[in-house]
């Protein structure tokens, strides 16, 4: 069964004891998605966190006076919807996936609701979204610095 081979391949969910590995799958839905399938609209009611198994999702950012950027591409093992997770009313952004992606997804309140039953996997849990949202936040600014940088340039050369 995809769930559970696909929790055992997922960084999120190594170095688990029995236990919290049970906890974890208990909350957890296997979901196949084909290739253009949307799987939240920015501003959509951040309810799901997918953590992608197999397959590609592309994360996308439409800021109010710019063209969409494309923040990140997410390969087996990554995370997409981490507002959820986070208890955010929406997502900041449109998830999509680029080729037939396995994800695993779960709700953010459940998630939630876990860390609170359980404190010591809480601390995992969040330590490993943390590591997520900063790896993804670091690229994220590397890539706004080079639109940055074209636009200046294209700018310039216009004057």
């Amino acid at each position: 069964m995809m769930l559970v081979e696909g929790f055992k391949k997922l960084p999120f969910f190594q170095d688990l004891t029995a236990d919290q590995s049970r906890i974890l799958e208990g909350l957890f839905t296997p979901c196949d998605f084909v290739s253009g399938s949307v799987l939240f609209e920015q501003g959509d009611s951040a309810d799901f966190l997918y953590l992608v198994v197999t397959g590609e999702v592309v994360i996308h950012y439409k800021p109010e006076d710019g063209a969409e950027i494309t923040v990140a591409r997410v390969k087996g093992g990554g995370i997409v919807g981490w507002s959820a997770a986070l208890g955010n009313a929406f997502y900041t952004s449109t998830a999509e996936c680029v080729s037939y992606s396995q994800l695993l997804r779960v709700r953010g309140d459940e998630l939630r609701n876990l860390c609170i039953q359980y404190p010591e996997l809480s601390e995992i849990v969040l330590d490993r979204l943390a590591a997520v949202i900063a790896e993804r936040l670091r690229k994220s600014h590397a890539q706004v610095m080079r639109l940055l940088r074209q636009s200046l340039e294209t700018n310039v050369r216009n004057c």
